[in-house]
């Protein structure tokens, strides 16, 4: 009995085995990766809590979803969902409360300085366990996305004086109080406007900025406070009194609230213009301690610098207008010349670049930490790098390359 339980054994092993090496998915016990990758969508995105994600994932889009390709290649990475109408500091501090399973804090001074709830909703869980020193996160945002894990790196590192002062009543939230660098290991920055984009005064310039917020706030309203909210998008605008927090109803009128979202600055259109822009890295700084990234799109010829190159025929046309605006007009702190005609459809090249002011340096394949590593120009448009309508091996290919160099800078 005994030599039969041992062929059987010895059987079940050898098939096992077989099966482990003809699979290419299969698991292995391990990640690749030490540090979970953390994915943040930009300006009207969503994430993996909306439905609209099961039809077209923001990340991967119509190449399938990105995380899924990751973690079929045992890649440890997520995707969060935040509001698609809101500033970065409302987004920092959304995603995190999403990392240590809290409640959202939006911060008692900002708070009132822009008139809304301090507190949002809550999160049970963590997004994974053992977030911290020896558990660090890689911080990947497209487009806006990236203004707001920029913002929330500053935050974890340096924390905000004002938060600390105005908070005396001992509940001022940790994001504010710094010194939590040793939590991230990299921040990129993909497409984002990180020093503002030429497409606010594009939509200035014909009236359309105005049209864009009253679509904006009608759109948030109707769907904000309709069983939709969740279920297809999520806009994450219960501060404003203008979506219910889940499992919960608001107790704001609905026309106060939108009057209050239609006066607030605390928005993502601020956050675009070069004026917000500028702000925002002004009160942004780099850590010594973690690695920058900066990844720029060019869907624009060399010569004339005419909008050609793009995946999604429509931001031909936004590309368009973009070249026929041409330069954009002196802003003060910012120098515009010819090097701010090239653009991915939405937002200029160069300002996707590092922050102006911040430490940077051409990547040269030596990766240092505290600056920008400002990473060889990509051709295609606003929506290449998230899939949009692009070549799947091609999509593949380029977070292949940026897990592999992400991961060289695990210990």
């Amino acid at each position: 009995m005994k030599t039969i339980k041992s062929i059987f054994a010895l059987i079940l092993c050898i098939v096992i085995s077989l099966t482990v090496s003809i699979i290419p998915n299969a698991k292995t016990a391990e990640y690749q990766n030490k540090y979970p990758l953390i994915f943040v969508h930009g300006m009207f995105g969503w994430g993996k809590d909306e439905g609209i994600n099961k039809i077209i994932p923001y990340w991967g889009a119509t190449t399938g979803s990105l995380i899924e390709y990751l973690d079929n290649k045992n890649i440890e990475a997520y995707d969060v969902s935040v509001g698609p109408m809101s500033s970065a500091w409302d987004n920092a501090c959304e995603i995190y409360a999403q990392l240590t399973g809290t409640t959202v804090d939006y911060g008692e001074a900002h708070s009132k300085a822009h008139n809304h709830d301090r507190y949002g909703r809550t999160y049970t869980e963590p997004l994974f366990e053992n977030w911290g020193e020896n558990k660090k996160v890689h911080l990947i945002g497209h487009s806006h996305g990236g203004q707001g894990v920029r913002l929330l790196a500053h935050l974890l590192t340096y924390g905000d004086e004002t938060e600390m002062k105005t908070t005396t009543d001992g509940t001022v939230s940790g994001l504010f109080t710094g010194g939590k660098e040793n939590r991230v290991e990299s921040v990129t920055t993909i497409c984002s406007p990180n020093n503002g984009t030429a497409s606010y005064n594009v939509g200035a310039s014909m009236y359309w900025d105005y049209a864009l917020k009253a679509t904006m706030n009608i759109y948030a309203t109707l769907m904000g406070r309709s069983f939709l909210n969740g279920v297809l998008v999520d806009f994450h605008l219960e501060q404003f009194g203008l979506t219910y927090i889940p499992g919960e109803t608001t107790t704001d009128d609905l026309i106060p609230a939108m009057i209050k979202f239609a006066k607030t600055s605390d928005n993502v259109i601020t956050d675009l213009t070069f004026e917000g822009a500028q702000a925002l890295n002004k009160q942004i700084k780099t850590s010594k301690n973690i690695h920058y990234f900066c990844f720029t799109y060019d869907m624009t010829t060399e010569k004339h610098y005419l909008p050609l190159y793009a995946d999604t025929h429509l931001l031909l046309l936004t590309g368009l207008l973009l070249r026929i605006y041409g330069v954009p007009e002196n802003t003060s702190g910012l120098i515009f010349d010819e090097s701010w005609l090239p653009t991915d459809g939405l937002v200029n090249t160069v300002s996707g670049e590092n922050p102006i002011d911040e430490p940077a340096k051409t990547f040269d394949g030596n990766i240092e930490s505290g600056l920008w590593n400002v990473m060889p120009r990509c051709k295609g448009d606003h929506g290449t790098p998230i899939g949009l309508m692009a070549d799947k091996d091609e999509t593949h290919k380029f977070y292949d390359n940026l897990t592999e160099m992400l991961i060289s800078l695990e210990d």
